[in-house]
């Protein structure tokens, strides 16, 4: 039986749904910011009549736009908002949060675990993580017979398939790896898929039939393959993906992976963290404290330019 599990860290939250042993499907999150389920008064700075939509700023100073306002809204009331998506980043701008108006009560949003319905662990099972991480940190996923690059774009997330085996083998190997992807970077939103080309209708029709089983259970709308092997999938964006969040903010991802790495030492000692400048500077003060409550050690940094974004490492040291 598949079950959810959350790891709670320091600036983001885990969650890997495991079946027999293998994760199957992944989230995460970085608490802080506008996030779905929040409700809670906003101010209204801008408002736009004729569409009943509008922009919201919250309180602590993020905004978001909102839709379905009542016809006689106006600019500078406040009101009773519910945030049903996060902001967004792409390359070179933010989208904001999106909102609308609620009648329930204020609310903060529901944590990872709460909205799963999970178990938050200590620890989730030695390795998992680790690699659901290192194919969304790269982008690339492997396959027997081929691979796939997946790519976030401002306007969707592109995957490309590459391998050496005739075309319509290549397009039937990839099937099962397109799947696990969508669900272990949790992609959302406008997904292109760029098969091999595929001249005959009948071939075509064998790859739409794969892919349709192979997403069984997960809620979505595709096209059917065309001639030049382009599929287009659109499903329900709820958060950033995995994808998202470490291909546009590296530096981050690689400051929560050091600090996870962190708490993950065993050793006696102080904690000493070493990586690269840009990293360093993502962990601030209060994220160091927690991990020195968590750990129940004195910490340190130290930065080193040569490391790669995510090569920082953890270390005991004598005091």
């Amino acid at each position: 039986m598949a079950d959810w599990l959350v790891e709670e860290g320091i600036g983001e939250h885990r969650a890997l749904l495991v079946d027999g042993g293998e994760a199957v499907a992944a989230k995460l999150d970085w608490p802080g910011g506008l996030a779905a389920g929040l409700v809670a008064d906003a101010k209204l700075t801008h408002y736009v009549p004729a569409r009943r939509r509008g922009t919201a700023q919250f309180s602590g100073g993020e905004e978001a736009l909102v839709a379905r306002l009542p016809a006689d809204t106006r600019e500078g009331t406040v009101m009773r908002l519910e945030v049903t998506r996060p902001a967004l980043a792409e390359r070179g701008r933010n989208k904001r949060a999106q909102a609308r108006p609620s009648t329930s009560d204020p609310r903060p949003a529901p944590s990872l675990a709460e909205a799963l319905g999970a178990k938050a662990v200590r620890a989730l099972p030695a390795g998992l993580w680790e690699e659901v991480w290192s194919e969304a940190w790269s982008g690339e996923v492997a396959f027997p017979g081929g691979s796939l690059v997946v790519s976030p774009t401002p306007a969707l997330t592109a995957i490309d398939i590459d391998g050496a085996a005739p075309a319509a083998q290549l397009a039937h190997e990839a099937v099962p790896a397109i799947a696990a992807t969508l669900r272990r970077m949790d992609l959302g939103g406008s997904i292109a898929i760029d098969f091999p080309a595929l001249a005959d209708k009948a071939d075509r029709r064998v790859v739409d039939e794969l892919v349709a089983a192979a997403l069984d259970g997960w809620p979505h709308e595709r096209t059917a393959m065309n001639g030049f092997g382009l599929l287009h999938i659109v499903a329900r964006l709820e958060r950033p993906s995995l994808l998202h969040r470490l291909a546009l903010n590296r530096a981050g991802a690689g400051a929560r992976l050091l600090l996870r790495r962190a708490e993950q030492v065993a050793e006696p000692g102080q904690l000493l963290l070493t990586a690269h400048p840009a990293v360093l500077a993502q962990v601030g003060e209060p994220w160091l404290e927690e991990l020195a409550r968590r750990t129940g050690r004195q910490v340190r940094t130290a930065p080193d330019p040569a490391l790669a974004l995510d090569g920082g490492f953890a270390q005991a040291v004598a005091s």
